[in-house]
Parts: structure tokens; sequence; C-alpha cells
């Protein structure tokens, strides 16, 4: 027997669209634990559409989990993608995407999505990988590729860098659910640039 294929057409599209939105604002309200029953109710739809187009919670929570950091990161994967890897200053332009970066996660929504997705993920770690999936890797790993291949820095692993830039710049922001305020804010992200950069930037 074959996979199923969720339903397509206009229709279908406005109702995986509803359903996503209805899942978000459940799972925030109540947690993973919450229905499927309610997540349907919410989006004015039956719990069969719901497994017609999702087949399971945990896939429904991996749509609403990409589906959110898809749209608080498009705006600065538009601005890494068109300026930070052929930029003549790195140093600016870094400065430019991380506070958009910084600024994109942590809206009350998404620090509350994280939050959820690092409490549920202790009993499914499969629930994380969406987080992942979508996380900073996608971002900024082409652009410091490129500058890499230009000779501007000199980064071994791009992997591991991100994950370095993500902890200077944007893990200070998550640790407590809530921003330090919009002078620390920039200050972490400033100085954390400049540390970032005063062990990649290629002498």
């Amino acid at each position: 027997m074959g996979e199923r294929t969720a339903p397509s057409g206009t229709r279908a599209d406005g109702k995986r669209r509803a359903i996503v939105r209805a899942a978000l604002a459940e799972f925030l309200d109540a947690g993973f634990d919450v229905s499927v029953d309610r997540i349907a109710a919410a989006a004015g739809v039956s719990k069969v559409t719901v497994y017609n187009h999702f087949d399971s919670k945990e896939n429904l929570f991996r749509a609403v989990v990409s589906g959110q950091l898809q749209g608080a990161l498009a705006e600065v994967e538009r601005q890494v993608e068109a300026r930070l890897g052929d930029s003549d200053d790195v140093r600016a332009e870094l400065v430019r995407a991380c506070r958009s970066w910084v600024a994109a996660l942590t809206t009350p929504d998404m620090l509350a999505l994280r939050t959820l997705v690092a409490v549920e993920s202790r009993r499914f770690p499969e629930l994380g990988e969406a987080w992942l999936e979508h996380g900073p890797n996608v971002v900024f790993a082409k652009a410091l590729t490129r500058l890499n291949d230009r000779g501007v820095l000199h980064v071994a692993d791009v992997d591991l860098a991100v994950l370095q830039l993500a902890g200077l710049v944007l893990s200070p922001h998550l640790v407590h659910g809530r921003t330090p305020g919009k002078r620390l804010t920039d200050r972490l992200i400033v100085t954390g640039v400049d540390m970032f950069l005063g062990h990649y930037v290629r002498s």
C-alpha cells in the first residue's frame, strides 16, 4: 500500500493554512498534549481533515515549527543571501544580519515556541529536528562558505562556526525566554560579531 497523498488544490491549501494557524495557537496555549479534536475545532475542520493533511500530530507540530521559522527568517535570509557573502564590509553586514536574526527569533511567539520545542524534545527527540532543520545553518552557512572561498574568512568547519555565531549573538537572548533589553541586546550582538570575526578573519 502506497503512502497517502495530502489533499491539494486551492480549497485544500486554505484548510491546511487554517489548521497550521490554529495548531500554533493551541500548542502555545496548552502544549503538545493538546488534542487533535481541539485543534480541528479551532481550525473549523474535522479531525479527519487534520489527519488527511498531516497524518499525525507530530507531523503537524513539525509543520508549525518549520512554517514559523521560515516566516520569521525570510527577511534574514534575504539580507544574508543578497549582501553578506559578497560584502566588502563584512563586519557591518554581519552586524545587520545578526540584528535581524535576533529580532526575528525573540518575538513572544517564537520564544514560546522554542521553549515548547525544548520541553517536548525530551519525550519526542524527533520534534526538535524541525527547529534544527530550519535554524541558523540554513541562513548563514552559504554566506560563510562564500566568504571563506573569497579568502575573507578562514573557516575550517562552517557548521561549527554558525553554532559559535549563534552562541555569541543569539543564545544570550534565549536563556530566560525573554530579551535582555534594547541596549544590552545590541551590545551583545556587536561584541559577539567582533569576537567571531576576531577568530575567523584571515590574517
